[in-house]
């Protein structure tokens, strides 16, 4: 039986699963309205997921036919991914960040062979391995997630009040886990009255035990160059000002006290890119650096698709570090490589 989670003043949430991911769920929150239930979030597009959500929503004393609307914390499709379904069933607008709407429009209208041919030559630009690359090659294009992402029909402006009747919800721009993410700030007291202001939908920007996921925003189609972690310290400092009385994440568990959580997480990724920077006493490639930096378990255990998440990681550090003056790429370099300066 599929259990809500009652959170006081007309917020429940619900956990829907992830098909084979660690994370194991995300945490869709259902937020009355005066005009209907509003989710945020919807999670990952598999049956599993939207019988959990469907079934969850019936235990809140409302059905997937009356949402009103959902809004979209970010594009990944762990919060996206059941967003056409429920628009589908119900009518509902959707709404997002436009930065991570373009990243949809781009990823609909990209060809599934060159999101393959993209992440192969950025791999080999970053010295990855030939064998893991060659994967890729042989990928079938069908199989991916996430490649068909439902359209949004509104854009969430930053610092604007969200239309939901009723509700006081202000958007919160917070780049850096993807460049359209948003936090969401519930400018009402605390059903219990916790002190702080009002409660936080932080999605992925603030989890309580863990470090999102900071990689390159690049794709086929965007030429840009992006600094996604300098977005996210930036985004961070934005949030702890905030202090909401209470964090609602999508993953894990509520927790207090967001200004000591972003502490945490602004000396972590400072010492990380010390570490980083001592690693560059020589010249290395990004996935060399990926191999000696710290993961939560060694470099020979880590799975193949993780292995190009942690590439990435390692990318966006270097970005960093080199906007801060305190690495250089190495001239004539192929693959290029970094060394500290």
């Amino acid at each position: 039986m599929t259990e809500a989670f009652d959170h006081g003043g007309g917020v429940r949430s619900l956990r829907v699963p992830i098909p084979d991911n660690p994370l194991g769920h995300t945490l869709v929150y259902v937020v009355d309205t005066d005009r209907g239930p509003v989710l945020i979030d919807t999670g990952w597009d598999d049956p599993e997921s939207w019988d959990t959500l469907t079934e969850g929503l019936t235990v809140c004393g409302t059905s997937v036919t009356e949402i009103h609307g959902v809004v979209v914390t970010h594009h990944h499709p762990d919060h996206h991914g059941l967003s056409g379904r429920v628009r589908e069933a119900s009518g509902a607008w959707i709404a997002m960040h436009a930065a991570d709407t373009a990243v949809v429009r781009r990823t609909r209208q990209a060809r599934p062979e060159r999101w393959l041919s993209y992440m192969a030559d950025k791999l080999t630009a970053a010295g990855a391995p030939e064998e893991h690359i060659a994967p890729l090659h042989a990928a079938r294009p069908r199989g991916l997630p996430g490649l068909s992402p439902a359209l949004p029909d509104r854009d969430i402006a930053p610092g604007e009040l969200l239309d939901l009747p009723g509700r006081r919800v202000r958007a919160i721009w917070t780049p850096g886990h993807t460049p359209g993410h948003v936090c969401l700030h519930l400018e009402e007291t605390h059903p219990a009255r916790l002190p702080g202001h009002g409660r936080l939908f932080s999605g992925d920007h603030l989890l309580p035990e863990i470090t999102p996921h900071i990689g390159l925003y690049e794709d086929p189609d965007d030429s840009t160059v992006t600094d996604p972690l300098g977005d996210y310290l930036d985004s961070l400092e934005r949030v702890g000002r905030l202090a909401p009385a209470e964090v609602l994440p999508a993953h894990q568990h509520p927790f207090p006290d967001a200004a000591a959580r972003v502490r945490e997480l602004l000396t972590h990724h400072e010492d990380r890119l010390t570490a980083l920077r001592s690693l560059l006493a020589e010249p290395l490639t990004p996935w060399q650096l990926a191999e000696r930096m710290e993961w939560n378990r060694p470099w020979d255990q880590i799975p193949y698709g993780s292995r190009t998440i942690a590439v990435s990681e390692a990318e966006a550090h270097l970005r960093r570090l080199v906007k801060l003056g305190r690495a250089e790429a190495v001239p004539g370099s192929e693959p290029v490589t970094y060394v500290a300066v």
